[in-house]
């Protein structure tokens, strides 16, 4: 931790928060992941002994504790205290200026197709899906091009990096720009569809559904809200 030798309550916050990955993990724990192996999921880059340093610290600084959770089986779980989840405004702000002074089109090293479709997994909206199984297969194109099998049902979602063998439903081909920026709010799934750069092929009812069963990032709002601020 780098010691900046101030006084200050600026200058001890950041000591705190801005060594790197920290405030990623908190806000991830902010969103709701708490296993070791979701949080590391969901920060790839990161080392898993870095992870675990990172998360250690922030136990010592009382902003997380570790907690035995009991759920069909024995799982470790990370919790931010009273502390950590008042910097669910620091995060919110960090969105909101982020989102309006620093967010413009990806680059090519910020297009990682895993983490899209994790993100994709953790934001199914159940209640909307189709009573039976979907398969969808994502053909992603870009700088990294790669395909996914997404199985969708009520109960659960299943990310697939080989066919599963069942039936396709939907094939989706899509730029893998478009689609990060389509998740994050800054391009909307219409504008991005009657560009070409998206193609849905399948059973016409549920490529017509495809997009209301995802409630996209959390992120998205202040996007959106940012993208109409400067239009």
């Amino acid at each position: 931790m780098y010691k900046y030798g101030q006084y200050c309550p600026i200058a001890k916050a950041i000591e705190i928060l801005c060594d790197r990955w920290t405030l990623l993990i908190v806000r991830d724990l902010l969103t709701g992941t708490h296993h070791f192996n979701d949080l590391e999921r969901g920060l790839p880059g990161i080392s898993r002994g870095l992870l675990a340093e990172r998360l250690r610290r922030l136990q010592r600084l009382e902003l997380v504790e570790k907690v035995e959770v009991e759920n069909g089986r024995q799982r470790t779980g990370y919790y931010l205290t009273k502390a950590g989840r008042e910097l669910q405004a620091v995060v919110d702000s960090l969105l909101v200026w982020g989102a309006r002074w620093a967010f413009e089109e990806p680059e090519e090293e910020e297009l990682d197709p895993v983490l899209l479709m994790w993100w994709i997994r953790g934001r199914v909206r159940h209640d909307q899906l189709p009573d039976e199984q979907v398969v969808v297969r994502f053909d992603f194109q870009g700088p990294t091009s790669e395909t996914f099998w997404l199985l969708l049902n009520k109960e659960d979602v299943s990310i697939c990096l080989t066919d599963p063998g069942f039936d396709l439903d939907l094939l989706v081909t899509a730029d893998l720009a478009a689609f990060y920026q389509i998740w994050l709010g800054r391009l909307t799934y219409a504008h991005v569809l009657d560009a070409g750069q998206i193609v849905v092929d399948g059973i016409p009812a549920l490529a017509n559904a495809l997009p209301n069963w995802f409630a996209y990032s959390l992120a998205a709002p202040a996007v959106r809200t940012a993208q109409a601020a400067k239009a």
